[in-house]
């Protein structure tokens, strides 16, 4: 069987996307951990596949899948590309919706940047310390689509984001699911810069929009931060993310970011 794909990247987080609007493609986790396999494959941190939406709530659907072929909830950067890949796919006009495992995604576009609608946070935990091989860490969680652990560093740049990042995505204080882990450095008012270790990928990524999200909402709590905050992923790129207040809760989540297309082509599954 031969996939037509699109290669596209948000901030850096990079994806395969396909058309599987007839359902014709099933993919296999081996198939999908070879295609986004950065030597022996295409390369990627996971890929979309769009289908049609059978709950009727909204324009669209996606079927997401990390590199190492597990099924995700959400994906930030991947809502925006997957929303201008709709977009460019189905010469769709104005702002669209599709569902993910998280929820409905509304998607706004402004040229080449998008900002999306982000699911309710929920989970919020402050202060927790974690015993960890560094000794009591204080940890901060909450879940924006998919669960995220906050570390604030002094310097993003010797944050041991493979070491302890790997300890606290495994650690029994987030068991079972395990958590993604991102490193905060405070830069200056409402601005942040975050390295994440995504659970999925088992790795850091350049860019992780749920991860960017988690950090500057937890930086609103602990470090007064008002709406909306920017913030500067490890590609270099700055993503920007839009809430309001509500009943001592969040509401009106959004992401702001960049939605670029790298490159076409089709590979034999």
């Amino acid at each position: 069987m031969l996939l037509e794909f699109t290669k596209m990247n948000g901030a850096g987080n990079d994806f395969i996307v396909f058309d599987n609007r007839d359902r014709k493609i099933s993919l296999t986790t081996d198939q999908i951990v070879h295609l986004c396999h950065r030597q022996r494959g295409i390369g990627a941190d996971g890929i979309m596949g769009l289908v049609p939406c059978d709950s009727g709530k909204a324009d669209w659907s996606w079927q997401f899948y990390n590199s190492d072929g597990s099924a995700a909830e959400m994906c930030g950067n991947g809502a925006r590309c997957f929303a201008r890949y709709i977009q460019k796919l189905t010469g769709a006009k104005g702002d669209l919706t599709f569902e993910t495992a998280a929820g409905v995604i509304h998607a706004r576009f402004h040229g080449d940047r998008v900002t999306v609608s982000l699911t309710t946070p929920h989970g919020l935990r402050l202060n927790e310390s974690v015993p960890l091989e560094q000794g009591a860490t204080p940890i901060h969680s909450i879940n924006t689509g998919v669960p995220h652990a906050v570390i604030y560093v002094d310097d993003a740049d010797k944050a041991m984001v493979a070491g302890v990042g790997a300890e606290v995505r495994y650690h029994a204080h987030f068991k079972p699911r395990g958590t993604n882990v991102n490193f905060v450095q405070v830069k200056g008012p409402n601005f942040i810069r975050v390295r994440t270790y995504e659970r999925g990928v088992e790795g850091e990524t350049l860019a992780c929009g749920t991860g960017v999200t988690a950090a500057a909402l937890i930086s609103a709590r602990l470090k007064g931060f008002t709406s909306p905050v920017k913030v500067q992923v490890q590609g270099g790129d700055l993503l920007e993310v839009g809430f309001r207040g509500e009943n001592g809760e969040f509401a009106d989540v959004a992401l702001t970011g960049p939605a670029d297309f790298a490159f076409t082509g089709s590979v034999t599954l």
